[in-house]
Formats: C-alpha cells, sequence, structure tokens
C-alpha cells in the first residue's frame, strides 16, 4: 500500500505559530506508516487450507490416534496364543531329566465359543471408526479456525486500508484549510483542527497495523508457524449470496457431520458389545495335545479337552449385560444429542450470515453511495465556502464509518459461512458469485 504523499500549502500561513503546527502534523503523517507490511505477496486461501491440513498438531494428533485405533481389530479378533509346555515327572533327587519317568511336551489351544471372537472385532471396528470420524471433525473445527482467522487478516488490511485513505483525505483536508486561512478566508482554528483530526487519524493508522500482525499471528500458529513469520495479504472473499434455506442445511448436515457418522458408530459398538456380553455366558474351549516320553517305558501320546463353566459365576454375566445395555442406552441418547446440536448450530450460523449479508447489501447498496456523495459536497462546499470545517470533519469521519462498518460486515459473513460450513460438515454450495462486490474505493 503506498505511503500518501504529504504537499505543502501553496500559501504560507499567517502567524508563526498556525504555521508551525502545519509543519508539525506534515511532519506527523510523513512518519506514520501507512502498510503493516512491506510484502503485498497474496495469500490464496486454498493454500492456506493445505497448509493447516498437513501441519497443524492437532489435526495430525487425530489422525494418528485414528490410526492407532484402525491396528485394534485384526489383534482382537485373533485368538490367544498357543502354548508349548515340557514337563518333567518323577525326576531323581538330583534333577536328572533323562532318568524321569515321564517327559511330557504339550501344544495347547485356548478356543473361546463360536462368535465371540467375530463380535469383539465387530466392538474394535466401531471404535476405529468413531475414531476416524473424531479425527475428520477434529479436521473440520481447524479448517473452520484457519477460515475465520484468515478473514479477520483480510479485514485487518482492509480496515488499514480504510484509515490511511482517511488519512490522505485529511491531509487533502489540511491542504486547503492552510490554502484558505493564507488568504484569510478561514480562521487559524481551522488548521489547528486539522492538526487534531490528522493526529487521530495517523493513531488509527499506526494501531491497525498493530491489528494486521495480531491476526498474522494467530493465523500462524493455526498453520503451526512461527508467530511472526510473515504471511502475504488475503485475497478478498467472493462476492456473497446466500440462496439456502436452514431445512435443507440442516438436512445436508444430519448427513454428513463426521460427529453424527461418530455417533452412529458409538451406537452400533454398543450394539455389538450386548451381543457380546450376551456371548460371553456361552463356555470357553482349551484343547491340548501331549507327547509323552518315557526313557523306560513306551512312548505315547495324550491329549486333553476343558471347557470353562459361566454358570457358576451367572450373576456376573448378567451384570454384564446390563452394564451394556445401559451403555446402549447412553449411546443412542448422545446421538439424539449431537443431532439437535448439529440443527442448533446451523440454524444459529445461517442466521448470523443472513444478518451480516442483510447489513452488508445496506451498507453497499445505500449507505456507501450516500456518504460518499455527501462527503464530495461537504468538500465541494468547503472550498467555496458555504460548509464550515467542521461539518467536514464530521462528514468525513461519518464515510469512514460506514466503511469500517462495511468491511466488518464482510468479515462477519464470510466468518458465519465458515462456521456455516463447519455445521454442516463440507462445502456449502448455496454460497455462490450472486451479488456484484462494491469496491472500497475510500473517500472521494
Amino acid at each position: 500500500m503506498p505511503r500518501s504523499e504529504v504537499v505543502r500549502p501553496p500559501a504560507a500561513p499567517r502567524g508563526g505559530s498556525a504555521r508551525r503546527a502545519f509543519v508539525l502534523l506534515c511532519a506527523l503523517a510523513a512518519g506514520a506508516p501507512t502498510a503493516p507490511c512491506a510484502a503485498a505477496d497474496r495469500l490464496g486461501l486454498d493454500d492456506v487450507l493445505a497448509d493447516a491440513r498437513r501441519a497443524n498438531p492437532e489435526i495430525v494428533a487425530a489422525r494418528e490416534r485414528a490410526r492407532a485405533l484402525a491396528a485394534v481389530p485384526r489383534r482382537v479378533g485373533a485368538l490367544d496364543d498357543p502354548t508349548f509346555s515340557w514337563e518333567v515327572w518323577n525326576a531323581p533327587d538330583s534333577f536328572r531329566p533323562d532318568r524321569a519317568d515321564n517327559d511330557i511336551f504339550r501344544l495347547a489351544q485356548k478356543l473361546p465359543f463360536p462368535g465371540k471372537r467375530p463380535l469383539a472385532r465387530d466392538v474394535a471396528t466401531q471404535d476405529a471408526d468413531a475414531a476416524a470420524r473424531d479425527a475428520d471433525a477434529v479436521e473440520l473445527d481447524v479448517v473452520a479456525a484457519v477460515k475465520r482467522a484468515y478473514w479477520d487478516l483480510w479485514g485487518a488490511h482492509e480496515l488499514h486500508d480504510v484509515y490511511a485513505r482517511e488519512q490522505a483525505l485529511v491531509e487533502r483536508v489540511a491542504r486547503v484549510a492552510a490554502r484558505k486561512y493564507g488568504v484569510n478566508e478561514v480562521s487559524q482554528s481551522d488548521v489547528l483542527r486539522s492538526q487534531v483530526e490528522l493526529t487521530h487519524v495517523v493513531n488509527q493508522v499506526t494501531t491497525q497495523a498493530v491489528r494486521v500482525d495480531a491476526a498474522r499471528a494467530e493465523l500462524n500458529v493455526l498453520l503451526s508457524r512461527d508467530p511472526a513469520e510473515p504471511l502475504g495479504v488475503p485475497d478478498a472473499p467472493p462476492a456473497p449470496a446466500l440462496d439456502a434455506d436452514p431445512a435443507s442445511l440442516i438436512a445436508l448436515a444430519l448427513a454428513t457431520r463426521p460427529e453424527l457418522a461418530s455417533q452412529r458408530a458409538m451406537v452400533a459398538r454398543e450394539d455389538a458389545g450386548v451381543r457380546l456380553a450376551r456371548r460371553e455366558r456361552y463356555p470357553d474351549f482349551e484343547l491340548a495335545v501331549s507327547r509323552f516320553v518315557n526313557p523306560h517305558a513306551r512312548d505315547g501320546f495324550g491329549a486333553m479337552a476343558a471347557v470353562t463353566l459361566p454358570l457358576v459365576q451367572r450373576g456376573k454375566y448378567d451384570a454384564a449385560v446390563g452394564e451394556a445395555s445401559a451403555r446402549l442406552a447412553a449411546a443412542e441418547a448422545d446421538r439424539r444429542r449431537v443431532e439437535d446440536r448439529v440443527r442448533g448450530d446451523v440454524q444459529a450460523a445461517f442466521l448470523r450470515a443472513r444478518a451480516a449479508l442483510v447489513q452488508r447489501d445496506l451498507l453497499v447498496g445505500t449507505h456507501i453511495p450516500q456518504a460518499e456523495q455527501s462527503l464530495r459536497v461537504a468538500e465541494s462546499g468547503y472550498e467555496s465556502g458555504g460548509v464550515d470545517f467542521l461539518a467536514l470533519v464530521d462528514t468525513a469521519r461519518t464515510i469512514e464509518m460506514v466503511h469500517v462498518e462495511h468491511v466488518e460486515m464482510e468479515v462477519a459473513f464470510a466468518r458465519a459461512v465458515a462456521d456455516l460450513e463447519r455445521a454442516i460438515g463440507g462445502p456449502l454450495p448455496a454460497v455462490r458469485a450472486g451479488r456484484p462486490r462494491h469496491e472500497m474505493r475510500g473517500m472521494p
């Protein structure tokens, strides 16, 4: 953003104090920063989102947790490791295994009741699916936060431009006041008031540059970068339109939100848990094959079969079924709770977007043109002597306020769209280029 030029008045003001005042305000304006960063590189939203998906530690951690749980079904679905044992029977006191009456080599395998392992694998599979959907939800959270920070940074740059244009306007007004004072058309107070006004706007430019740095730091943190790392200037948001109705967006959200998919997986997980708890009432088995090595007798083979007796501890398994059933009911309630929250999120974000869009359109269609026309009339009137300096300053402040509100509504709409896309779980097809974007020319 170019530095506003300060041109000295063509006629020297009368009186040393007025001349010194004008020289001071010109020096103040010349020394004020009018650009928050030296570089004017553009910063694309798609590139920022790609960096966030790749580097944000919250996303990386969620993905790794999901990857860890994805390995569990194969593990819990497998049988227990077989066991190999060696037994020595009736060895002499010197413990000579080669002189024992029997050496028994046994291979044993535990076998759960049919269906237990597949159900356990199903429980773990649903856990892994829920973790994967949770990772998707974390990514949506980060993406929405990045979008909000991106639009905040864009708005900070735009507001800096607004205040810089206001500074240029005040400098122009100050030159007019100095010229008119030089030919005795206005009083010295106009020159002094222009100094005060210029000091005010220079302070706004300076503090807004700090706000740009703060917005840049917030975005850098989300990208896992150093907060002070340079960033380009964000692209302007697309021309806004909002044509979808909340009902269709809610239906879309209920079909696409990863949190709901995660809750459905948890319901399936607890349902499998109930079936597994019921299946635990059935006995498990153990089979073993032995080889008898007898130094003083004939060698041979042996076999063993064992079965657990769950009926002895029937109350334990009844309690497990009751626990699993309660977990299933809780998961169903959680799913309904998330559905209710999704509906509320969509409705709230949609209403925020609509309110911001209505205000933005009103500013672009009515307030900004009227304020710009009013400023042209006031500035021309001050040149001709028909408008006093205070009226001109009030008009300049009005157009500044209107442009600030315009930027704030653009940012509010872009942030609301980011929240709405987060609420439905993906891009919002209803937001498209539909209204012409007002070029914020600033003060005429």
